[in-house]
């Protein structure tokens, strides 16, 4: 049930409920935290089974996001958003414009763009309706599909984790088990097959896993039901979240968990745990940033290259926080934590909530984008 009480205890500034039952829309817009700038994150699409399940998921992605913008050092804040539905069935234009229509109503406090079931072209629909929305097509001034930039980020948290683990950078016949391997996690073993490493993967969708076979022959399919127990040294979530538990953890074979899911950590303790049991674990909301990192910039104007440069200092940052948890003797979810705290305090103290900046402002200092629909 979601109370008062539970968003004081998350930090939540805001949560909004939408509806259009003309084209059964259902979604929720979760607004954490707005010092550090608007709160940026995707809208994903999920039949979940029930309310309760939808706000637990978009309550603690949209804490994620505060924590990954500030770590990240974005002049954003932290937001998500979860549609209720089946992307198979009840996709339509309607219900994305009706969407765009609620995003517009909120004056720039949140903006959205891509996660889990929603495509660019969903995207776009959304677009027509409102300007505050980024991950739109390249054809109308956007970056497009943030995916490969999302996995690169990834990437680099895993060379900066082989840095720490083997004492150099190189994945080079390091073996990878990928769970998830959707339009991020192919991405992922796209970067890993070019780098020499030796390939495991799992999905439950026939269609990933004929997708994988055919794009990456250098790989091998697991069971899922077989997958945690397998040897390998890398662990790569790229899923859902919440697969490093008390049921799992204590079948990783692994030296290292770095992958692209968001909140992989059942619990803050597993961290811990994990420290314990010498796996190290790269702090999943940092170096899955590349896709934030990415859109982030279609506001003053996007290009490959400078992506590529914002999302190559996940590398450095990930082993800022590796040090940080060696130093103060803390598990590295905790020191991540630390670095993004001490951004968002030091902000608190010049400004308060990001109030919007109306219908003619994509984003502060920036130029509006005029070629909507």
């Amino acid at each position: 049930m979601l109370t008062f009480e539970k968003l004081y205890s998350m930090g939540h500034e805001e949560v909004i409920f939408f509806s259009e039952p003309s084209c059964g829309l259902k979604a929720i817009v979760a607004i954490h935290d707005t010092t550090l700038g608007p709160a940026l994150g995707g809208t994903r699409m999920w039949p979940y089974a029930s309310e309760e399940e939808a706000i637990e998921d978009v309550l603690r992605l949209s804490r994620g996001m505060t924590y990954k913008a500030a770590v990240s050092g974005l002049n954003l804040g932290g937001g998500k958003a979860v549609i209720i539905g089946d992307p198979k069935k009840d996709k339509s234009e309607a219900l994305f414009r009706a969407y765009g229509r609620f995003i517009e109503s909120l004056n720039g406090r949140y903006i959205t763009a891509e996660d889990v079931n929603i495509s660019v072209q969903d995207i776009d629909n959304v677009y027509t309706e409102t300007n505050y929305v980024c991950g739109v097509d390249k054809t109308s001034g956007g970056s497009g599909n943030p995916a490969p930039y999302t996995a690169l980020g990834t990437f680099r948290g895993m060379e900066a984790g082989a840095t720490k683990v083997w004492g150099e950078r190189s994945l080079k016949d390091k073996v990878v088990g990928i769970q998830g391997v959707g339009s991020v996690g192919l991405e992922l073993a796209k970067l890993l097959n070019d780098a020499g490493a030796k390939i495991l993967f799992t999905d439950i969708s026939e269609e990933n896993i004929q997708r994988m076979k055919n794009e990456v022959s250098h790989s091998e399919f697991i069971a899922p039901e077989a997958f945690y127990g397998t040897n390998m040294d890398i662990y790569a979530p790229c899923a859902l979240g919440a697969t490093v538990n008390d049921e799992t953890i204590p079948q990783f074979k692994c030296k290292l968990i770095n992958g692209a899911a968001n909140n992989q950590l059942k619990e803050d303790r597993h961290g811990a745990v994990l420290k314990e049991r010498g796996i190290l674990y790269s702090p999943d909301y940092l170096i899955n940033a590349g896709g934030l990192m990415n859109v982030s910039i279609e506001f003053e104007g996007w290009a490959d290259a400078k992506s590529r440069r914002m999302v190559d200092t996940i590398y450095n940052t990930t082993l800022n926080i590796y040090a940080i948890s060696d130093e103060q003797n803390i598990p590295v979810n905790k020191a991540a934590d630390v670095l993004a705290e001490r951004r968002l305090e030091s902000m608190k103290k010049i400004q308060t909530t990001y109030l919007g900046r109306g219908s003619d402002h994509r984003f502060p200092g920036s130029k509006v984008r005029h070629n909507k629909i």
